[in-house]
């Protein structure tokens, strides 16, 4: 073993430059390995091409070169946002202390492959219901306020809000600016709608980007994408502007816009519109309502022509000619009942005279009442010497008794 290659220790070190000779020799030692994943930066330098790869589902990054030797062999039409399989070759460059990816192959990913991929998520997320009908929610007539997930400055956006304005002008919006391809849409296109969808001002959310290839809408049909969205409790409206390639996204929105002026059309009423409906409405309420009273009216003229109503003097003189009888009638009966009723009185009268001691008095009769009052109904109870008052019939007289005297 040489000097050189005996293990490092705090009293012999390595040098920098053996270490990054081992790491290089380390390296190399690898060869060559197919890898897919997403293109997030393509920078074009002296003829050769410096970008990154990203995994497709993993948070893991890469740097690659592309010499302008190889780059001739490669698919012109290569840019950022591009799914890809690539051939590389892991280099390291001693004196920068870095490790790069060398490209010798580089390809589009098959376009069958990400269609059967996508077609199998997009089975397994019906399968689980969220694209169902059911779970749809419907969109407020007029939204106080409209969320609004677009990149920053981009023509979606523009559309959105002058096409909103336009139909009413006092819309308002709370716009998350967001990227919408490349390596971190599918991270801050989630989180806008976690912001957006937390915030109880708003009624809706428009998710907008004016259209663009296969492989950039592919950003809207990334699994965690799409159940954020279904998880979401404020509609969502996926305004993605691309008709050929459907994205998940649409499927999973309460309502799917073509573009994002169709967005802004479905969302925020017409308020020209709205006026001419309400003046309709306003319309056909007049008119009922002057029909309504023509016919009232009309019923009326009808009761004003009937005899009752066209002259009241025959009701008050054939009620006055009844009043007449019924108060001849009344007499009548009066006078027959104060007839009979005097008779009675004549009888009961000759009765109670009939009866009147006065009547017995008249006929030589006398009354002896004893000195408490008392009448004299016995001799016994009045002896010699009792005085006695008489009533006679036309006056009374003093008296003593004699006491009893014989029959015989």
């Amino acid at each position: 073993m040489t000097i050189v290659d005996a293990p490092p220790t705090v009293d012999a070190p390595w040098p920098v430059a053996l270490l990054s000779s081992k790491i290089k020799g380390w390296i190399d030692k690898l060869g060559t390995a197919w890898v897919e994943g997403e293109i997030t930066q393509w920078g074009v330098s002296g003829g050769n091409v410096y970008g990154k790869l990203k995994d497709l589902e993993a948070d893991a990054t890469i740097s690659f070169t592309i010499w302008s030797s190889v780059r001739a062999k490669i698919p012109a039409d290569l840019k950022q946002g591009d799914r890809v399989v690539a051939l590389v070759k892991p280099n390291y460059w001693v004196k920068g202390g870095t490790l790069t990816m060398q490209v010798f192959e580089m390809r589009h990913v098959g376009l069958g492959d990400l269609l059967e991929r996508l077609e199998r998520l997009r089975q397994t997320l019906r399968a689980e219901g969220l694209f169902d009908e059911s779970r749809k929610k419907k969109l407020p007539f007029l939204p106080h306020r409209i969320g609004l997930i677009t990149g920053r400055d981009s023509d979606a956006e523009k559309d959105v809000l002058r096409n909103a304005q336009l139909r009413w002008p006092a819309v308002d919006f709370r716009i998350a600016y967001a990227a919408v391809q490349g390596e971190r849409a599918v991270g801050e296109v989630t989180a806008a709608l976690r912001e957006l969808d937390a915030d109880p001002s708003v009624d809706v959310i428009i998710v907008a980007r004016g259209g663009g290839d296969f492989q950039n809408l592919l950003v809207f049909s990334d699994e965690g994408l799409v159940r954020t969205a279904a998880a979401c409790t404020t509609p969502i409206v996926s305004a993605i502007g691309h008709e050929a390639d459907r994205p998940l996204l649409d499927d999973v929105a309460d309502l799917r816009a073509s573009t994002p002026t169709d967005a802004a059309k479905r969302v925020v009423p017409d308020v020209a519109e709205e006026i001419s409906r309400v003046q309709q409405a306003r319309a056909r309420i007049g008119t009922r309502m002057t029909g309504l009273i023509r016919v009232e009216i009309d019923r009326l003229e009808q009761l004003r022509t009937r005899p009752v109503l066209a002259s009241a003097d025959w009701l008050v003189d054939s009620r006055a000619e009844e009043l007449s009888r019924y108060v001849a009638r009344s007499s009548e009966l009066v006078e027959r009942m104060l007839e009979r009723a005097s008779a009675r009185v004549s009888e009961l009268t000759g009765h109670l005279r009939a009866l009147s001691p006065q009547r017995t008095l008249d006929r030589g009769y006398a009354i002896a009442q004893l000195p408490g009052g008392a009448a004299l109904r016995s001799a016994a109870d009045a002896p010699s010497g009792t005085p006695l008052l008489l009533t006679v019939a036309d006056g009374r007289l003093s008296t003593v008794s004699a006491g009893a005297l014989d029959d015989r």
